[in-house]
């Protein structure tokens, strides 16, 4: 009997151990980790869109535009329109008066849907707006009824970087499902409904859908910002393209609704696309052209190590970072240093979060790391956020001949880089002289300098007593592979 016990424990150890690696290190779902061919577009087929909120004269200004060009997107659409968006929900826990965004999007979706009953449109979204099956989301469900393909990203479809616990997940607790009564306190909001204690153990997986990306025939869209009311405040940016690029990030857009059952009829037709979206038409030898490509998962760290290590003296990188955390960007940030090239870095200092206070991690005990490095070439500063977020993820890199630009949806954490999460970024290579080049270059100038408000503050500021506690905390939660980043 206890022999017989013992080859059970065993062989159930086993089957744990096997699930564990195995989704660890499987093959991803096809068209996940994708970099697009290269595509050239004209100047004006590229735009820079920023959200900033900061102080001046003790007032805080929101001066944002993001959510606008989507609901002009959406209104203008008459043949197709694709969402990848993560949060998308109005809950909160009432401290202020947010904007009503996910409504308002979820209006304007319905309005042309009304209007225009071929119109195509396929919403593509992570189950965290049902707080994981315990309710409806209540912004993308009535537009099902209207005709729109609602599909929610199969997340378990994806490798697992919370290895332990989700082997345990996979092996004891998924049969049972998620939907049903609920009865604990959601961990969104005060305002959102109540959810099972099988949405917190799927919770717990800590992985996401975390593009947010919108295509009609006229303009794409790739943003580091959510249509949630809670984030409304947050400063962000995004980029606003036209022409060939378009169907890259379509082909993006199918393989998520592919892996995660979405009925792909409901996309455009090749044939259709090629009529409706209209190419670049650039002269030969515009030497004014951009070269653009579009990044998804694991390949945005590649294209950011690559733009860090190249780096040589006199050029300038810029990042501005909601999290920034992997290892090899960090080493790349290093090996640019010693290259001699000149790094400035606008963080937030991740004290807020929906109305929570947070302990400053990861960035406090990064940002302590690259400092003593003691290198003159690294310089810090902190987004002086109130109640809000620097939510920005966002790479410029300038050189004597050519801007690499790299943003859109990737905080700079192995969790956003290592092929764990769905992202969506654009990298766009253009000229010093380009418009894009200035506009950039003008937005972290501004922040930097304090042009016109009070943006940044020095990073004395936020480092306190403890960062060797914070940091020896971050370091046990990055091993544990624990939190979002």
């Amino acid at each position: 009997m206890r022999k017989m016990n013992k080859i059970i424990v065993i062989t159930i150890c086993a089957l744990l151990l096997i699930t564990m690696i195995y989704h660890r290190v499987k093959p991803l779902p096809e068209g996940i980790s994708y970099a697009s061919d290269i595509v050239e577009l004209s100047e004006d087929e590229v735009e820079f869109l920023a959200d900033v909120t900061y102080q001046k004269d003790g007032k805080e200004i929101v001066d944002h535009t993001i959510f606008n060009e989507i609901t002009q997107a959406i209104q203008s659409a008459e043949h197709f329109i694709i969402l990848d968006l993560f949060l998308v929900n109005s809950y909160s826990n009432g401290e202020r008066d947010y904007p009503t965004i996910s409504s308002d999007l979820s209006k304007a979706l319905l309005k042309q849907l009304e209007n225009h009953p071929d119109l195509k449109v396929i919403f593509i979204t992570d189950h965290i707006n049902t707080t994981y099956g315990s309710h409806i989301a209540e912004e993308i469900a009535p537009l099902e009824k209207m005709g729109a393909e609602i599909v929610y990203t199969d997340l378990n479809q994806l490798r697992d970087p919370n290895i332990l616990y989700s082997g345990l997940w996979r092996t004891l607790f998924q049969w049972f499902g998620q939907e049903g009564t609920g009865w604990l306190p959601n961990p969104m909001a005060n305002s959102a409904p109540n959810v099972t204690l099988r949405s917190y153990l799927k919770l717990l997986n800590i992985k996401a859908n975390h593009r947010k990306v919108v295509i009609t025939e006229d303009a794409g869209y790739i943003l580091s910002a959510n249509p949630h009311d809670a984030s409304g405040f947050h400063s962000n940016i995004g980029f606003k393209v036209k022409g060939e690029i378009l169907f890259d990030m379509i082909q993006a857009e199918r393989a998520v609704a592919a892996f995660s059952n979405g009925d792909l009829s409901h996309f455009p037709t090749e044939e259709e696309l090629e009529r409706w979206i209209q190419k670049s038409s650039l002269p030969k030898g515009d030497n004014k052209k951009l070269l653009a490509q579009i990044l998804t998962e694991g390949k945005v760290r590649d294209a950011l190590v690559e733009a860090l290590v190249s780096s040589e003296k006199g050029d300038t990188i810029w990042i501005g970072m909601f999290y920034l955390a992997d290892r090899d960007i960090l080493q790349g940030i290093h090996t640019a240093a010693q290259n001699e090239a000149s790094i400035k870095i606008i963080l937030d200092p991740n004290q807020n979060a929906f109305g929570q206070q947070k302990m400053g991690l990861p960035n406090l005990p990064i940002a302590s790391e690259l400092m003593e490095l003691n290198d003159s070439h690294i310089d810090i500063r902190w987004y002086n956020t109130n109640k809000e977020q620097y939510h920005t993820k966002l790479f410029y890199k300038q050189s004597k001949d050519q801007h690499t630009i790299i943003g859109g949806s990737s905080n700079f954490t192995s969790r956003n880089l290592d092929d764990y999460n769905l992202e969506e970024d654009i990298k766009i290579v253009t000229s010093p002289s380009s418009m894009l080049s200035a506009e950039v270059e003008h937005y972290f100038s501004m922040l930097w300098n304090n042009e016109g408000g009070e943006f940044t503050t020095e990073y004395d500021t936020y480092q306190d007593s403890l960062p060797v506690f914070k940091y020896i905390l971050y370091w046990l939660q990055k091993v544990f592979q624990v939190t979002t980043y």
